[in-house]
């Protein structure tokens, strides 16, 4: 039986809407759409997102967020910094990877909706760089880093780790030799934090 409005939530318009732009890509698919995969009206989902442009920028966020909440355990752990840092760095590279490769569409759709919602993807990395800058200030207290401002140092780690983590180089992941330069590139960064 299809759902009806009373039993519509924000959760299973964003699952459709997911679904949806599996199906149809970002250019075509419409509210309507996301509507008639639920079985109501789009009216019905216009009372949860007033807008189409907001229901793309919830499902943008709700991508998003899935990866910062694979990786704010490491973040909060209380282990060596380092070995936070590291892992950190490979669970946002293998989370990256495994988006882009089990499910390519929806990954380039993605890219796409992040292109349009800066809000999100800004957001998005302020958390990330917020994890980092956990780990790095961690690792100043221990005594395991050197930072003036652990803030700074985290966006400069993010930034130099780019390649295995920006969606414009998701073609090179796969790449034989990218798991040893990632792994080059953590350990040239891990002994530039050692006091």
């Amino acid at each position: 039986m299809a759902p009806t409005s009373e039993t519509l939530t924000a959760e299973r318009i964003l699952e459709a809407t997911e679904e949806v732009l599996r199906r149809h890509g970002p250019a075509k698919a419409t509210v309507v759409d996301v509507a008639r995969a639920l079985g109501v009206s789009h009216g019905s989902v216009y009372r949860h997102f007033r807008t189409k442009a907001a229901l793309r920028e919830a499902v943008t966020k709700r991508w998003l967020d899935r990866t910062s909440g694979e990786l704010s355990g490491i973040a909060a752990g209380d282990g060596d910094p380092a070995t936070r840092l590291r892992d950190w760095l490979a669970a946002l590279f293998a989370a990256k990877r495994r988006k882009a490769g089990a499910d390519p569409e929806l990954f380039a759709t993605y890219t796409v909706l992040t292109g349009e919602n800066g809000t999100a993807v800004g957001e998005h990395i302020a958390d990330l760089t917020a994890q980092l800058t956990r780990i790095v200030r961690d690792g100043v207290a221990s005594g395991d880093f050197t930072s003036d401002d652990p803030q700074v140092t985290a966006r400069a780690v993010f930034q130099a780790t780019g390649r295995f983590h920006d969606p414009c180089y998701a073609r090179e992941w796969e790449e034989p030799g990218a798991e040893a330069d990632f792994t080059a590139v953590v350990d040239v960064l891990l002994r530039g934090l050692r006091p």
